[in-house]
């Protein structure tokens, strides 16, 4: 059996298995693509070059065994890896924290949210930092700024400790435990946060996936708003005169309009439409 017959009989399997995707693949062929290419030591991201090497039975019993504790525990697979993809990016994760996927690390690589930075801009805050992902890529893609990477759960910055010492970044990212803002001086001149925004009547309805992750990353309260109501209460404060809100919102924009009518926001376009990520100036903020 091939690499390539064997991903695509481990595909059908996870497919008749019923299976949840949506941590770092969409479909049933990538995740276990995903899954045997890790088993076998090979680099997950370069099928083509291995899809035909034969694939011994010991090491297909390899497969088979991680492709049934996919099935039976029903965790993500990055949880079973101990890794995460972002933007190409490997990052370390487990069940402390939530499995890396926000649209702004979109953002931040290809550049859709320079346009509001100031050549001045030295501070970046990363709230919510979960495993630490955001803030290792604004480290990458800024280089002259110095990064904060907070979270109100120590065990998940202690998965984003090991991602800052992974990519050498111990002198441009400190990792500070707060709730919300209340534990950070600022004033910061960008603020990155994908935040806990799932509602109520969403979260109950969750694969078991996504239940494997921890509820304080995802839920959000009745409405998905009741960290964010918090932050865009407190931020103004902790923002340089000039300064940008980057929130990730998920597909609660319905919720979010209704708790802000009157907040004045920028739609961001990512690959998954613009209704996932706003940007929000202090100025505007300061008008609430």
């Amino acid at each position: 059996m091939t690499i390539l017959e064997l991903i695509e009989q481990s595909a059908a399997r996870l497919e008749a298995a019923g299976v949840s995707y949506g941590h770092g693949t969409t479909n049933a062929f990538d995740e276990a693509a995903w899954l045997v290419l890790w088993r076998l030591g090979l680099p997950v991201d370069d099928l083509d070059s291995v899809e035909n090497q034969p694939v011994a039975q010991e090491k297909q019993a390899l497969v088979a065994t991680l492709l049934e504790a996919r099935i039976a525990s029903r965790k993500p697979a990055a949880y079973l890896t101990q890794e995460a993809w972002l933007q190409g990016v490997p990052f370390y994760v487990d069940e402390r924290a939530i499995v890396p996927r926000s649209f702004i690390a979109e953002l931040l690589v290809d550049g859709g949210i320079d346009y509001w930075l100031r050549e001045e801009t030295s501070t970046v805050l990363d709230l919510c930092t979960g495993n630490g992902s955001l803030a290792v890529l604004a480290a990458m893609v800024y280089p002259d700024v110095q990064v904060t990477g907070a979270d109100i759960s120590p065990d998940a910055l202690a998965v984003a400790r090991i991602n800052v010492d992974k990519h050498g970044l111990q002198q441009r990212i400190q990792l500070v435990e707060s709730d919300g803002l209340a534990q950070l001086a600022g004033p910061f001149d960008l603020i990155l946060c994908n935040p806990p925004y799932v509602n109520s009547q969403s979260m109950a309805a969750l694969p078991a996936e996504y239940q494997a992750e921890p509820v304080l990353a995802l839920a959000g309260g009745t409405d998905g708003m009741d960290f964010i109501r918090k932050l865009l209460q407190d931020a103004a404060a902790k923002m340089s005169a000039d300064a940008v809100l980057v929130l990730e919102i998920g597909n609660e924009r319905a919720y979010f309009e209704a708790a802000f009518p009157a907040l004045e926001v920028v739609w961001l376009e990512t690959s998954a439409g613009e209704d996932q990520v706003l940007l929000v100036t202090r100025e505007a903020l300061d008008a609430l």
